[in-house]
């Protein structure tokens, strides 16, 4: 394995982690919300058809936020190009069986990952060790036994 210094950027890494976890403190903190994507986007969607009170709007503000951050981020610097070397077939097999993951699991990598491990859920420590491991495996077939 190598490291691409000249496209390491850890510094806006670091800045982009601080912001995710200061996001999530602060939903918790002042709304006790998890900002779980697949539960807050589940939850709007099915909050259309029947909702609660007081729970569209932070929501949608939280579902809003991550479609308006990368235009705002795109007026100051360039966005990164990006490369998806997948067909399309692919891409919508792997977003189905990620779908699907994120309900058999309760929840996404954003849940359980950031909110629940901060918060020491086992079930989350569980979650969160399934989807590495899932994704280790994962890497290993297609970069080594199928390639």
């Amino acid at each position: 394995m190598t490291i691409d210094w000249i496209n390491f950027a850890p510094w806006s890494a670091l800045a982009g982690g601080l912001l995710i976890g200061a996001a999530c403190a602060a939903l918790i903190l002042f709304n006790g919300k998890i900002a779980g994507i697949s539960g807050v986007l589940g939850g709007l969607l099915g909050g259309l058809f029947k909702p609660a009170r007081g729970d569209i709007g932070w929501r949608a503000a939280l579902i809003g936020g991550l479609v308006v951050a990368p235009v705002i981020y795109a007026l100051t610097a360039p966005l990164p190009a990006v490369t998806i070397a997948a067909d399309n077939v692919v891409l919508i097999a792997a977003g189905l069986l990620v779908g699907l993951g994120t309900r058999y699991g309760a929840g996404c990598t954003s849940g359980h990952g950031v909110c629940g491990l901060s918060r020491r859920s086992p079930r989350s420590m569980v979650a969160t060790a399934i989807f590495m491991l899932a994704g280790f495996v994962t890497v290993y077939l297609v970069r080594h036994v199928l390639a």
